[in-house]
């Protein structure tokens, strides 16, 4: 896709504070400092779009951003990051879930995974909430510069088992440094966001 604009539109805790649901929405989520910030802003050709930070749960809000005026990303706050209160934890998933259960106009996640780490039990709870709800999801396996292409191999292999992906489903392998994955995950977003009804 060529991206002609792309505008940060709003942040949000709850439902009430959402923006009208005027586009499909693509959501984007993962734990904390899994790259979800760097691949929206690789998606899009801007550095900055999305904040980027080294440190774990920064981003802690719902943020709603329009590309193209035809489709609308959500950046969803990173879970599982240990530093911070139980309470804190719980509010996040929560705000998660609320998002997942009540908006309509969610027509897919992409699921971030860092590939050098097996998935986490915050991970397959997000893949059974999303089965649960029947959400549509892409694994997308982020820091793929950061093993040689045999470990990336193996290691996605293994990810693969853990999460119990059926045959045929897809793993993208992507790095925002060397843009790998780039044009197949658009290639899948606009293959999916044709299939839609209207």
């Amino acid at each position: 896709m060529k991206i002609i604009s792309a505008e940060f539109i709003k942040s949000a805790v709850w439902p009430p504070q959402y923006p009208p649901a005027a586009l499909p929405e693509i959501a984007f989520v993962g734990r904390s400092n899994v790259g979800k910030s760097s691949l929206i802003n690789t998606l899009v050709g801007r550095k900055t779009l999305a904040k980027t930070s080294n440190t774990p749960g920064r981003t802690q809000l719902i943020n709603f951003f329009t590309i193209n005026e035809k489709v609308s990303f959500v950046d969803l706050p990173g879970y599982g990051f240990a530093k911070v209160a139980q309470s804190v934890k719980k509010d996040w998933g929560d705000m998660i879930e609320a998002y997942l259960r009540e908006r309509l106009s969610l027509c897919l996640v992409v699921f971030i995974l860092d590939i050098r780490r097996d998935p986490s039990a915050d991970d397959l709870s997000l893949r059974d909430w999303l089965d649960h709800y029947r959400i549509p999801y892409l694994y997308v396996l982020t820091k793929a510069d950061k093993l040689s292409n045999n470990l990336a191999i193996a290691q996605k292999r293994s990810i693969e088992r853990s999460l119990h992906v059926p045959a045929g489903n897809k793993l993208i392998l992507f790095s925002a440094k060397t843009q790998k994955g780039k044009s197949d995950i658009w290639q899948f977003l606009e293959d999916h966001l044709r299939t839609l009804p209207g």
